[in-house]
């Protein structure tokens, strides 16, 4: 027998039966009613009559007037706890301790202050020459590929009213106003990942991916940054999906629904 095999023998029938009842109501176009669920379930109807009686005495479902379910009030309380008890830095310092070694580079984790991102955690083997990372360093979010990967999950419409005013360039690299960054947005949602080159410090290339939560709303980036402006294309190719990667086991952590 193989390994999910395995596993579902010791899975407790009852609390899965109501985990998909309670992931078929979340994910309802239109409120279900038991004989909704019990089509998509497969199960009895009295089966699922009783499994959604017993969500709703606990609170895990609340039944509407109609005799169709929605989620319950007690699922917040879990929610808020979730939030409460994850600690984002923490979890990436946890996973950066079970992940590959990136050699020659520097690792960190960034979230958006207003129109800058400010480097909360860092991980490296050794210190890049042109870009000494420290918590608290703050960089335009314009220009830095952290900052663009997240600003790439906002609606147009929010990124040209944040960017009436653009930012003094950093390099002569930096990209130089509204309609140019708006055209590497739009890069970055087709390729799933920012990779800017010496916009932030010469000589020096950043990847960037965002880290969602629960919500799937962006809470942060992973940042890959190498000393060098001449990358083989092999290597960019590796380090986008080390970012992405990375950032998307994160976001996994943090409760976010991210395919394998």
């Amino acid at each position: 027998m193989d390994e999910e095999g395995t596993l579902r023998q010791k899975l407790v029938p009852a609390v899965e039966r109501a985990s998909i009842i309670l992931d078929l109501v979340a994910e309802a176009k239109r409120y279900p009613t038991v004989s909704d669920l019990a089509r998509a379930t497969g199960l009895p109807k009295s089966t699922v009559h009783g499994l959604c009686t017993t969500l709703t005495h606990l609170g895990l479902l609340t039944r509407r007037s109609d005799q169709t379910y929605v989620l319950g009030p007690h699922l917040l309380k879990w929610s808020n706890a979730f939030d409460r008890q994850t600690d984002i830095a923490a979890e990436f310092a946890a996973l950066w301790d079970q992940s590959e070694v990136v050699n020659d580079a520097i690792v960190s984790l960034c979230i958006l202050d207003e129109l800058d991102v400010v480097f909360i955690a860092a991980r490296q083997r050794s210190a890049l020459e042109r870009f000494a990372v420290r918590p608290g360093m703050r960089l335009p979010a314009a220009f830095c590929a952290a900052g663009k990967a997240i600003l790439a999950r906002w609606p147009d419409h929010d990124i040209q009213r944040a960017f009436k005013s653009f930012p003094a360039p950093l390099t002569e690299r930096s990209v130089a106003d509204l309609g140019g960054l708006m055209d590497e947005v739009r890069h970055i949602r087709a390729e799933g990942v920012a990779i800017e080159t010496g916009q932030c410090h010469r000589g020096v290339t950043n990847f960037g991916a965002p880290v969602l939560n629960s919500l799937n709303r962006t809470v942060a980036a992973v940042l890959i940054s190498v000393d060098a402006e001449e990358v083989p294309e092999a290597q960019m190719r590796d380090l986008a999906a080390h970012a992405s990667g990375l950032a998307a086991r994160l976001s996994r952590r943090l409760g976010a629904e991210i395919g394998l």
